[in-house]
């Protein structure tokens, strides 16, 4: 290792005498950074420990310059690190810096020996029977630190909270757990931990403090804990959680003011809140070569009348749209779980090819059972009148806006008014709904129109979607989704059914291999006319590239069929492809190219013959 050292300094040395000689074309970047020799720890762990870094080869990125005090620090740094994950003999072996002809690059290369990490034999836990048997069997499954593997010190760490939250969750404001290893034979030891629960606590005295608007009955029906319950510190953050949910608020905190030194039972709360502004004004006004001069008005008051009841109203103008729309949100109907919601819209599109108004509103009833599952049921009422201009009809380009839009591109006129009630259930388990990397997320929606309920169409509908990611390895993320979804109208007449409401696939987040609404049956002259019955898949594999960059590899499929609730499996629609996503605020910008493994025979697009077997589609967020 001394030898390493010594070459280390000469080589630097030499390197600093080429940068002084080039100083004036600017200072060295650095190419790249590799590690040989990396098996066992995270290799973009590693990198993201160290001060020198690749700079990034796309020419407006960000560029990384050598530094020879920090890469011989981070030479250092490197052995702490493996030593932190259980490997005391990991060493550098050799490395490299090779400096290009121009004098203005190098490639940095590190070797690496490992060695053999220390590992766990096994987790011993005592002291922890004052818990049910089944929570303390829950505990060993779901300690970081697994068994035969190596003995990481931040996952040491994490081990004792995790035991010690555990404690605090169930009762136990005053415990405390000691961690401490023994030997069981080579580069093998054994963790134990000993728990000293302390005495069994309640919740005590709810202190509330800093409302002045909000009454503090408002706040205390967010707690979802109340004097004399078992003490837990997991209801006390999920009520803070809820108190800022409520957008009342800049700060909120939720304390337990136990005391070390006497160990009461009781645990008096302190809930501590200062409130920010309950109305807030947006506006915005602009200009658009289609929209000409646009303007738009939003008020929205979140304690509204009090109770934390929300109100808001929004208007907006310009050449092609109109309108306003107004929202009132009761926050409580009998329950903290049980909220009551009434939209309503008065609106008016027109466009060169057709105009469309809108009058009505929907009421929903929610029942927010926890932060990851919600259900609602619903009552809709909208009346929709639209007019096609005939030179629209007979123009092929105009049929995906109008489809866009919900208008019938078969009739000039279309009128009605939709009565029904639905249903909605949510669970969502997901760590990020714009770019998630694990978890689920299931949707099931019902809705009925007619019968018992007013209004010009009778139909049943309904739809489930279910989705899930599964990281593999270190980098990877296995995406998929299922969607299933059909209509039937009453007596079996189309008419029954709205045109807005039929099904179509195809475009940017189903089947990419063709554009949007292309996937459907067809008329007797080539054009989607929609469906009543549908089924759709994808699967995607996710990686990461560089930086902010990553890859995806797709198989889409799916189809849509005319009759209600009729799957025919024989006859799906496959497309595959490559996608390109960029990590931004609002979610991945994303382009996709999409290939048709199956093309649909004598489909028409914008009026002629489909003659490609591929789609690109461009958009924000992940396609599911």
């Amino acid at each position: 290792m001394t030898g390493a050292r010594s070459g280390l300094h000469i080589f630097l040395l030499c390197l600093a005498l080429l940068a002084a000689a080039c100083r004036e074309k600017g200072d060295i970047k650095i190419a790249s950074l590799k590690f040989d020799g990396v098996q066992q720890v995270d290799k973009n762990a590693l990198a993201n420990a160290l001060e020198t870094k690749q700079g990034s080869k796309i020419p407006w990125g960000r560029k990384r310059y050598f530094d020879r005090r920090a890469f011989e620090a981070d030479l250092k740094r490197i052995e702490a690190f493996y030593r932190d994950r259980g490997f005391p003999d990991a060493k550098i072996s050799s490395f490299n810096v090779d400096l290009n002809d121009a004098q203005n690059e190098v490639k940095v290369v590190v070797n690496i020996t490992e060695g053999e990490p220390v590992r766990v034999a096994d987790v011993q836990v005592t002291g922890f029977d004052v818990l049910p048997p089944a929570k303390v069997e829950e505990l060993k499954t779901t300690l970081p630190l697994k068994e035969k593997q190596p003995l990481d010190r931040q996952l040491a760490v994490a081990t004792r909270e995790r035991a010690l939250n555990v404690l605090k969750d169930n009762g136990y404001p005053y415990a405390k757990v000691a961690m401490r290893s023994e030997d069981v034979g080579p580069k093998s030891q054994r963790i134990i931990m000993d728990a000293t629960p302390g005495p069994l606590a309640h919740f005590g005295v709810i202190d509330i403090r800093g409302e002045r608007s909000v009454g503090e009955n408002v706040l205390r029906r967010q707690l979802t804990f109340k004097t004399n319950e078992t003490f837990t510190r997991k209801e006390m953050r999920e009520s803070q959680r809820k108190l800022y949910g409520m957008e009342l608020f800049e700060f909120a905190n939720i304390e337990s003011l136990e005391d070390t030194d006497v160990e009461s039972t009781e645990v008096p709360v302190r809930v501590t809140v200062g409130e920010g502004k309950h109305q807030k004004v947006t506006t915005g006004i602009g200009y658009g070569s289609e929209e000409k001069a646009r303007a738009r008005l939003r008020w929205d008051h979140v304690n509204f009348l009090g109770g934390a009841r929300h109100a808001g109203f929004e208007g907006r103008w310009s050449s092609l749209d109109r309108g306003v729309r107004m929202d009132y949100t009761e926050p409580y109907i009998l329950s903290p779980h049980l909220s009551l919601r009434f939209e309503g819209q008065a609106w008016q599109a027109v466009e060169p090819v057709f105009s469309q108004n809108t009058l009505g509103g929907k009421l929903y009833l929610r029942h927010q059972s926890n932060q990851q599952t919600s259900f609602s049921v619903s009552l809709i009422n909208e009346y929709e009148r639209s007019r096609i201009t005939n030179e629209a009809l007979s123009d092929l380009t105009f049929r995906n806006s109008l489809i866009a839009l919900g208008l019938d591109p078969r009739r000039d006129i279309t009128q009605g008014t939709v009565g029904a009630i639905g249903f909605d259930f949510n669970r969502n388990t997901t760590n990020n709904l714009l770019d998630a990397r694990k978890g689920y997320l299931f949707n099931v929606h019902g809705e009925q129109a007619g019968r018992l309920m007013w209004g010009s169409y009778n139909y049943w509908a309904a739809n489930g979607e279910g989705r899930f990611y599964v990281p593999v390895g270190n980098l990877f993320v296995f995406a998929q989704k299922v969607n299933i979804g059909g209509l039937e109208p009453q007596n079996g007449l189309d008419a029954n059914i709205p045109f807005f409401k039929r099904l179509f696939l195809g475009g940017a987040t189903s089947i990419r291999g063709w554009g949007r609404y292309e996937v459907s049956p067809l008329s007797g002259s080539g054009l989607p006319l929609g469906g009543l019955s549908m089924l759709e898949a994808s699967s995607e594999l996710r990686m990461p590239l560089k930086g902010k960059l990553g890859a995806v590899a797709f198989f889409d499929y799916g189809n849509v069929w005319a009759d209600p609730w009729h799957f025919d499996l024989g006859n799906l629609r496959y497309a595959v492809g490559p996608g390109l996503r960029y990590l931004t605020p609002v979610g991945p910008a994303r382009i996709d190219l999409g290939y048709q493994i199956n093309p649909i025979d004598n489909l028409l697009v914008n009026g002629k013959p489909e003659a490609r077997r591929w789609r690109i589609h461009f958009s924000i967020g992940q396609a599911f």
